[in-house]
């Protein structure tokens, strides 16, 4: 099988790479903060997007249905759900389904249901699009976050709230949701007429001993209340190409989505977008398996490191590449926090305040990086914890 070299460095600083934009990580700083990789895209890609330039012409093109078959194939192979060609389309982003969605199934005043800590992201959309959040927030219980589903009843049966934004594997504690807790999610918000927004960007990214279940996948019921978004970038580190892909089983709830899509004229594919999301689903499975293998290594080095640093306590993820850490017992406030981190420690996190006000006092970790990078960054860790 062909291997990628991950322990490679790529050269970022310098670069038009935001982690490393000097206004937000000086060069003394090492960066673990925003959510993409430090690992090079594989080759495949690489070599496909060259013969593209070649082609020296770079008008609107197509759109290609081998694009909806690659997201087709993937979710296929990687998951075992049976999503067809047809429930596929092209979105620029991630979050941009999640817009779509939230205009078409909620109106503003209405409430959109979130699990709290969250991508911070999330909260600008609802609030910005004139819809209320209604916070369900996940209980931290013996270092593991659960579902508060008595809450979550509760906050979902208000007339009011017409809108669920489901994150799984959930960004930033790095549950991965059982068959279980999909299935007591979906009759609720059947119960309630709840349309679920289901965000999986991360599902690639999935340790052992655990499983990503598409929502839609969990009940044949539940293609008829959601909308599914996925995006390579986590996995192939393809963030600015501007590539994703939303998931809609019911042809009506569909149409509706490419409506709203429609009416705000944000739906042209872009060249290198379709044609790397083809390439990476049709081509680069094995590199999304030795990349989750590198990356759970990653996650036992600095689980490890952390045993030798005071006052900070990994929760341990089930998926995702971003490590959330309690630090509450160095009993300082957020602020106070990130400058220890920036100027003394010489790492940069995500400040966990950003995700709601649920993470006050943790620090999100991005591990997605050549293990050198991990080996110095808890090291500095430690270093700085024990002075």
């Amino acid at each position: 099988m062909k291997q990628h070299d991950f322990d490679q460095p790529i050269q970022r600083r310098g670069t038009d790479a935001r982690k490393y934009a000097p206004s937000e990580c000086p060069a003394d700083v090492i960066p673990m903060w925003i959510a993409d990789t430090d690992f090079s895209c594989p080759e495949e890609l690489i070599t496909a997007m060259l013969d593209r330039v070649k082609q020296g012409h770079f008008g609107y093109p197509f759109n290609d249905i081998e694009f909806c078959k690659a997201v087709a194939k993937w979710q296929a192979e990687r998951f075992g759900w049976n999503c067809t060609p047809e429930m596929v389309e092209f979105a620029p982003g991630a979050v941009v389904p999640l817009v779509y969605g939230m205009r078409v199934f909620s109106s503003p005043g209405d409430k959109v249901l979130l699990q709290t800590p969250a991508y911070h992201p999330l909260f600008q959309l609802i609030e910005n699009n004139g819809r209320r959040i209604a916070r369900n927030p996940l209980i931290l219980r013996n270092g593991r976050y659960e579902i508060d589903f008595e809450d979550l009843e509760k906050k979902l049966s208000d007339v009011r709230t017409k809108v669920m934004i489901l994150c799984n594997p959930q960004n930033p504690t790095g549950r991965v949701f059982t068959r279980d807790e999909l299935q007591r999610i979906g009759e609720l918000c059947l119960k309630y007429h709840v349309f679920v927004l289901s965000d999986e960007i991360h599902s690639d990214v999935v340790y052992s001993g655990h499983k990503h279940i598409p929502f839609a996948a969990v009940d044949p019921r539940f293609g008829d209340i959601c909308c599914i978004s996925i995006n390579p970038s986590k996995t192939f580190n393809t963030a600015g190409l501007r590539t994703a892909a939303f998931i809609c089983p019911n042809p009506h709830n569909k149409a509706m989505i490419l409506e709203e899509r429609l009416n705000n004229k944000a739906f042209g594919r872009p060249i290198f977008g379709q044609l790397a999301m083809k390439v990476l689903y049709n081509e680069c499975g094995y590199y999304a398996d030795q990349f989750v293998a590198y990356v759970e290594e990653n996650v036992k080095v600095f689980r490890e490191g952390l045993l030798g640093a005071k006052g900070l306590h990994l929760i341990e993820p089930e998926g995702t590449y971003l490590l959330w850490v309690d630090c509450r017992e160095l009993g300082m406030p957020h602020e106070e926090l990130m400058r220890f981190f920036r100027e003394k420690v010489k790492v940069l996190p995500n400040e966990g305040s950003t995700f709601g006000y649920e993470g006050e006092g943790f620090l999100r970790f991005n591990v997605a990086c050549p293990r050198s990078t991990v080996l110095e960054a808890v090291k500095r860790i430690q270093q700085a914890t024990r002075a």
